[in-house]
């Protein structure tokens, strides 16, 4: 090889060890945007269910069930989402989810009939499409692809980051400014601070394998034959369960505990499952390489069974909030672990297309979870059996994870 040809070699393949190395700077930029995703999709959701219900008395499962239609109608957006960014770019599409979030807080402050919530929710799903899951990994696939799982993994912590500041910051300025200044605020600084940053920081990524133009065959090839595979069909499903487990019973921490503990400690107990997801994910990056990432799904499952179990059965304040803490270590993890062992057992040709399939999959079945744990909620009276449901499909996910079916590629 001449000279200038390994010249263009180290061109073509930067250093991502380097702390110079730009990509790292893409991945501030993606954690701030999973920041406000996560926060005002994900984990808001449980605020909007608390404070619409104190404020009109719907019911929870009306509420919980605009949560659903959100997530439902996010899941058909999320799957297109590899396509989109080889059509348009990393940066034009995570500007375009920022300004339909920011426009969704402006509706959901101006909510006052149910058909107002789901269209603010409409909105929502094009929000979450363009700044959460499949946006963060496939714009971190376009810069990494040796160090690509501890990026994801780091860029991925914003998503707790939303939960941990998010949560608390929603609920003391509903309770000082009221919810309609507070999503007109939010919305201000989406516009005014988090799009510009997006604009200046995100260029044109490098010449390198792994990312979403790099996929050999079309999208719908790659999809059609991720369909027919048990190893990738395992992954989905077991996540799809669990995590339909994990958002019922997030969306309705808050207005679980608020009865027994009150509103502020249960903020206080959703922060610190979002501070223990955070630690999580970053105690697990640094190792997960070194074990068996299906295994170790599993074993994430179980302790979230075991934590729940606990939560229906005690009344004491501390065993509570200590066992949302259980609960949250894995709930940053069962984010991360679909990328991280769709990473090591496909080809990472495909990482793009199969990222975004996995997360529109277990979406449309986790956007079920809010709404029928309030259903179910709201026929039994309690929470009591939606929740021990939700720990049995954390045991049924723990085993069909250990289904490894055939190895694409060694």
């Amino acid at each position: 090889m001449t000279e200038q040809q390994l010249d263009a070699t180290s061109h073509l393949q930067p250093d991502e060890t380097s702390l110079r190395y730009e990509g790292w700077r893409i991945v501030a930029v993606c954690f701030l945007v999973a920041t406000f995703g996560w926060g005002l999709g994900f984990y808001g959701q449980s605020v909007y269910l608390a404070e619409l219900h104190r404020v009109h008395r719907w019911p929870a499962s009306l509420i919980s069930a605009g949560t659903t239609f959100f997530y439902l109608f996010g899941a058909l957006i999320v799957v297109f989402v590899a396509e989109a960014m080889r059509a348009f770019g990393p940066r034009t599409c995570m500007i375009a989810g920022l300004l339909a979030m920011a426009c969704a807080a402006l509706v959901l402050g101006q909510v006052r009939e149910l058909w107002q919530l789901y269209l603010a929710d409409a909105l929502l799903a094009f929000g979450w499409a363009g700044t959460s899951l499949a946006m963060i990994t496939n714009t971190v696939s376009l810069w990494f692809e040796h160090r690509r799982g501890m990026a994801i993994s780091l860029a991925l912590n914003g998503a707790s980051f939303g939960g941990i500041a998010g949560v608390p910051l929603l609920v003391f300025a509903i309770g000082h400014l009221g919810f309609a200044m507070t999503m007109t605020l939010v919305a201000v600084v989406m516009v005014g601070v988090v799009i510009p940053i997006v604009a200046c920081s995100v260029g044109r990524p490098p010449l390198q394998g792994g990312g979403p133009k790099a996929v050999p065959a079309s999208a719908r090839q790659v999809r059609k034959a991720a369909l027919g595979d048990i190893a990738f069909l395992s992954i989905a499903i077991a996540f799809a369960l669990v995590l339909f487990a994990q958002v019922g019973f997030i969306v309705h921490l808050i207005a679980f505990l608020d009865p027994v503990i009150g509103r502020e400690h249960a903020a206080l107990a959703l922060s610190l499952l979002t501070i223990m997801a955070m630690l999580g994910r970053v105690l697990f990056s640094a190792v997960i390489d070194r074990f068996d990432q299906r295994l170790a799904s599993a074993l994430s499952f179980v302790s979230q069974a075991l934590a729940l179990a606990v939560i229906i059965n005690s009344h004491s304040e501390v065993l509570l909030i200590g066992a949302c803490v259980v609960f949250g270590f894995s709930v940053g993890n069962l984010i991360t672990l679909p990328s991280l062992i769709v990473q090591r057992e496909f080809d990472s040709m495909s990482f793009g297309v199969l990222i975004s399939l996995v997360t529109a999959i277990t979406q449309v079945t986790y956007a079920f979870g809010p709404g029928v744990v309030g259903a179910l909620r709201d026929l039994s009276g309690s929470y009591t059996l939606p929740f021990y449901g939700c720990i049995g499909l954390e045991l049924i996910a723990a085993v069909l994870i250990m289904v490894r079916g055939r190895r694409v590629h060694a």
